[in-house]
């Protein structure tokens, strides 16, 4: 007999799952100390310990002294030589790329200015062509990357990789965007909405990182929402879940892209609130609206104090369903702070069903304009099995 079969419940197989459970934790939270890998896998201090020294002479697993509460800890991570992995934002007007370690240590970072209706076949082949030269710089290759994470400004239903509304994107519906990309770098893929990778990385790394369910708002040229519930992403049956930007405020409101009437978008989206100043020469991008409210422009700040009011009434409708626990708010109408964010909390007030603590509260996320990218890093560390680079040595016995 040349091997030993292993059988579910032997001594290797729960030696092998409590290793995985302790990778896992990492590729969640990044670094943590020993006590707080007890803590979050549910392991007695005594195994987590030689898990952390197993793995660590091994080359999976890189620690380092460090202290928490003026007491010494040992903080753990993967290790950098385990591979890297890529995220690509493609928002309405630019697309961002980083590549970070398994750590999430972010090696690399760009973006680019895009082109209004920019279409997939362009834009993926020149994410390929900048992955390839950011790469090239830090002196690593496609062979490298263990998987790409990429987001997009719209629902996409994670059975297809496809966009699962019509009408929001013109020139990337129904192409399967994470397999289109995958033919072009050899590498696997995941994609997801942005307002998804963004609730994701304010809960990992930002201001929800402290609470199991959290809504998080990407107020910007569009506005969408991701759900954290029970501490993972809800994406829905086709991946539209939160998407707020399509609440109807007005019925007899302006048209809207999806073909309704009167939605969050057409009243608080960028297009909308720039097309209020049409004919300002000042005023070309919403980040011209950002910096005339901060130097005190009355109008613009009424504009977005009325974009918060209509985000708010959404929003309240939204806690009614889903009773988060937190709300935290991105994208770059956030910059505008308490302008934007005080209408909001006004309306929620005003519309959500209120419980024994009150409404959930707005804060501004922590991650600010990098949110959704650092969350396409978390997408693809997530997507990462052992096999796929994360290799334990052989188990003896």
């Amino acid at each position: 007999m040349t091997g030993r079969q292993r059988t579910p419940g032997s001594q290797t197989s729960l030696r092998e799952a409590n290793r995985a459970r302790l990778v896992d934790s990492l590729k969640q939270h990044g670094r943590l100390t020993q006590v707080e890998l007890a803590g979050v896998t549910g392991l007695s201090p005594a195994t987590v310990s030689n898990i952390v020294k197993e793995l660590s002479a091994s080359g999976v697993l890189t620690t380092t002294a460090s202290s928490r509460s003026g007491r010494r800890a040992v903080e753990v991570a993967l290790a950098r030589q385990l591979g890297l992995v890529a995220g690509l934002h493609f928002s309405s007007r630019h697309l961002r790329i980083a590549i970070s370690d398994v750590g999430r240590a972010v090696v690399a970072e760009n973006h680019v200015p895009l082109a209004f209706d920019h279409r997939h076949d362009r834009e993926l082949d020149r994410a390929a062509l900048l992955l390839g030269d950011m790469l090239d710089s830090v002196g690593a290759s496609l062979d490298d990357v263990l998987a790409v994470g990429i987001a997009l400004p719209v629902p996409i239903d994670q059975s297809t990789g496809m966009i699962s509304a019509p009408g929001l994107m013109r020139g990337w519906e129904g192409v399967p965007i994470a397999e289109d990309f995958e033919q072009r770098v050899q590498r696997p893929a995941i994609v997801d909405s942005d307002a998804n990778a963004g609730a994701l990385a304010e809960h990992r790394q930002g201001a929800a990182r402290d609470v199991s369910s959290a809504a998080y708002v990407r107020a910007g040229h569009t506005i969408g929402a991701g759900l954290i519930l029970d501490g993972r992403v809800f994406h829905g049956t086709r991946g539209k879940a939160g998407q707020i930007g399509h609440v109807t405020i007005d019925e007899n409101g302006p048209i809207c892209r999806c073909g309704s009437r009167g939605c969050l978008d057409t009243l608080a989206g960028g297009p909308a609130l720039m097309e209020l100043f049409r004919g300002d020469p000042r005023m070309q991008r919403l980040r011209d609206l950002l910096a005339q409210a901060d130097a005190g422009d009355a109008s613009c700040r009424r504009v977005i104090a009325d974009a918060g009011r209509h985000i708010g009434i959404a929003l309240a409708n939204l806690c009614n369903i889903v009773d988060p626990e937190l709300v935290v708010v991105g994208g770059e109408l956030a910059q505008a702070g308490e302008t934007l964010l005080a209408p909001m909390r006004h309306a929620l007030e005003r519309s959500a069903l209120a419980g024994a603590a009150g409404v959930p509260d707005i804060v501004q996320g922590a991650l600010e304009s990098r949110a959704e990218l650092l969350g396409c890093l978390s997408l693809a560390i997530d997507s990462i099995g052992v096999g796929d680079g994360i290799r334990f040595p052989a188990v003896a016995g």
